[in-house]
């Protein structure tokens, strides 16, 4: 267990375990390596001093009057090289796609070619506002247009909602349109239901919630799918929508997709379909011949464009033709002439249920998705499908000998899900296993989710690794596998010993974050 300092930095105590791995002594400077130690920017040296020589003002500054500052301003000087090795140093600590694979289920994409952010930082498209007249930004609007027929063409749907700017806001974009939908027929104050399966991502029963449905859970058969039976005694006149991620959180996909989507339309409501994980079937299959109304499409794990800290995302909506009069505004259109955005809910528009976002949605991610699809071609967006899903079995088969799959019988989509059930007896639960993945240069698998599957652990190689890359991985977690089964405890329940930083209180970490520095007291640094 770490321990904090005065200054909130945590100490890495060495650990004495009796295993080779925990016997290296501690360096006598903190570095590991190649590897420096690194103090936070505030803890160094350089209160005082600044990295930049400035002229005296030629003002006092009264004219500013309360504004005048009265303290420091709280940082450090620093010269470039200075900043430069803080913030190298400060990477270093931190895993990276460039460093290794990513073995995170549910985040799909983590590569975002180069060519794709050369492309969005093309003067026609980063210095444009979104209060320019329309007919400075023809080729922006014709960006669109093209995205949109893409989406469209790949999904088999006939319109697209580009504003929503993620994942939930996708399946806000997509329930809203539901919802008008009904309130067109009159039916919105009966259907007041919609029914989420088990395996369904865990934004999807929040986003109803938040649109003021009553969330109904459906059950999940054994081998991790849609219960179907249980789907149908729920449904009834008073459900206006499903919410199905295909393929599914297990990695599987629904291979009763058409019943599912026959049952909900005989009963009244709507399909909406979570495409988060729409990788593993873009080129292949298009929801629109499955039966969905709604789905969004996250440009960030599909067509890769950045998200999370390197955001922001993107999240489009493929609305079915029943679906299509009430997609919310802006949207592009063709006049022949030119591209207009139709920015009103009148005219062509009169049913839209209004707008999602102040202007027209994520821009620089719309041109990186354009140019990932464009330097793919059609075959090359199928060939994404394939390789990600021929990725993620590789994985399961080459693992299923020493590990236990939730769900053995068959081939899994883009990921390969493993239980805790090899690991009983041994002492050591998932997240020893993966702290000692941290050991071996790589980032831990997603742990405990799925939540319906014990001690999950979700492993999504993405279609961007290479067979060489996957066995580097493969190699390493038979190798901790065996470790585990042969008894070798410590090697996991002291881990991580090579990070950075040591195991910390994670329950602590995530109730009582401390966020910022603090001046240490009877320090006379800045604060």
């Amino acid at each position: 267990m770490s321990t904090m300092n005065n200054v909130g930095r945590p100490t890495t105590p060495q650990a004495t375990t009796p295993n080779a791995v925990a016997e290296k002594p501690a360096t006598l400077t903190g570095g590991r390596g190649l590897l420096q130690d690194e103090p936070l920017i505030f803890e160094g040296e350089g209160w005082g001093k600044t990295g930049v020589d400035l002229p005296a003002p030629k003002t006092d500054g009264s004219d500013l009057g309360d504004l005048v500052r009265r303290d420091p301003i709280g940082l450090p000087g620093l010269s470039e090289p200075e900043a430069m090795r803080h913030y190298v140093r400060l990477s270093q600590k931190n895993h990276a796609i460039d460093l290794a694979i990513y073995p995170l289920g549910s985040c799909t994409m983590k590569h975002n070619p180069r060519l794709n952010e050369k492309m969005a930082r093309l003067a026609g498209f980063s210095d444009i506002h979104p209060l320019q007249p329309q007919s400075t930004v023809q080729g922006a609007l014709e960006l669109m247009d093209s995205l949109s027929h893409w989406l469209t063409t790949l999904t088999g749907m006939p319109a697209v909602a580009l504003s929503p700017k993620a994942g939930a806001h996708g399946e806000l974009c997509g329930l809203m349109a539901i919802r008008a939908a009904h309130e067109a027929k009159g039916e919105h104050e009966q259907r007041r239901k919609v029914l989420v399966p088990t395996s369904a991502h865990g934004t999807n029963p929040a986003t109803a919630a938040f649109v003021g449905y009553t969330v109904v859970e459906v059950a999940q058969t054994e081998d991790g799918r849609v219960d179907v039976a249980d789907l149908a005694s729920k449904l009834g006149p008073d459900v206006a929508a499903i919410m199905v991620t295909n393929p599914n959180t297990c990695g599987l996909f629904e291979r009763d997709i058409m019943e599912i989507s026959r049952l909900t339309h005989e009963a009244g409501a709507y399909f909406y379909c979570d495409g988060a994980n729409f990788n593993a079937i873009v080129g292949r299959v298009r929801p629109g011949d499955l039966g969905v109304d709604a789905m969004h499409i996250n440009l960030h794990k599909t067509f890769s464009t950045p998200h999370g800290g390197g955001g922001p995302g993107a999240g489009p909506v493929v609305l079915s033709e029943a679906l299509a009069p009430f997609a919310p505004a802006p949207w592009v259109v063709n006049t022949g002439d030119g591209f207009k955005l139709v920015e009103r809910e009148e005219d062509e528009a009169a049913q839209a249920f209004g707008r999602l976002c102040a202007f027209q949605g994520q821009m620089g991610m719309y041109v990186r998705a354009l140019s990932y699809m464009m330097s793919h071609g059609a075959d090359g967006l199928r060939q994404v499908a394939e390789d990600a899903v021929l990725n993620a079995n590789y994985i399961k088969a080459r693992l299923s000998d020493l590990m236990s799959a939730a769900f053995p019988d068959g081939p899994c989509m883009h990921e390969a899900l493993f239980d805790d059930e090899w690991l009983k007896g041994t002492d050591i639960t998932t997240l020893d296993f993966a702290k000692a993945m941290i050991d071996e240069g790589f980032h831990p698998m997603t742990m405990y989710f799925p939540l319906v599957v014990h001690g999950a652990m979700l492993i999504e190689p993405t279609e961007t690794e290479s067979k060489a890359e996957l066995d580097r991985f493969i190699e390493a977690m038979r190798l901790l596998a065996q470790a585990a089964k042969a008894g070798d405890v410590d090697r996991f329940k002291g881990a991580p010993f090579h990070a950075p930083m040591r195991r910390l209180d994670e329950t602590r970490a995530a109730r009582q974050p401390r966020l910022r520095w603090i001046k240490p007291e009877g320090s006379n640094q800045a604060a």
